[in-house]
């Protein structure tokens, strides 16, 4: 029986059990909440101050490869994210794609600055 639990089938059933149920229960709930309420607005809000944490976190104090870059190298790759953020009408692919690039081409560039 103890198999039976452990055995991949029942991982995987399990598991669409668990992601089916959250799924029905968002469908049932979708139509009773308020977008511009304030649980909404919380919940928003929370994401976005949780983010910019994060993105405050890996550049002030980052760990592993990005603790080898300086702090200037950090600093202009998130000024020239944003900055391309926002010329490009808020294109949060073309940000992240210009400040990694940035990033990558100070590293290769200037290892010791």
């Amino acid at each position: 029986m103890n198999e039976l639990l452990h055995s991949p089938l029942a991982v995987v059933l399990v598991a669409a059990a668990a992601t089916f149920i959250w799924r029905a229960l968002g469908a049932v709930l979708v139509g009773r909440i308020d977008p511009e309420g304030a649980v909404v607005r919380w919940f928003t809000l929370t994401s976005y101050a949780l983010l910019a944490a994060l993105v405050v976190r890996l550049v002030g104090l980052p760990t592993g490869s990005l603790g080898t870059v300086s702090l200037s190298i950090r600093l202009t790759a998130v000024v020239v994210t944003l900055a391309v953020w926002w010329a490009t009408g808020r294109s949060v692919l073309l940000g992240v794609l210009a400040g990694t690039g940035c990033l990558v081409a100070a590293v290769a560039w200037a290892p010791g600055f």
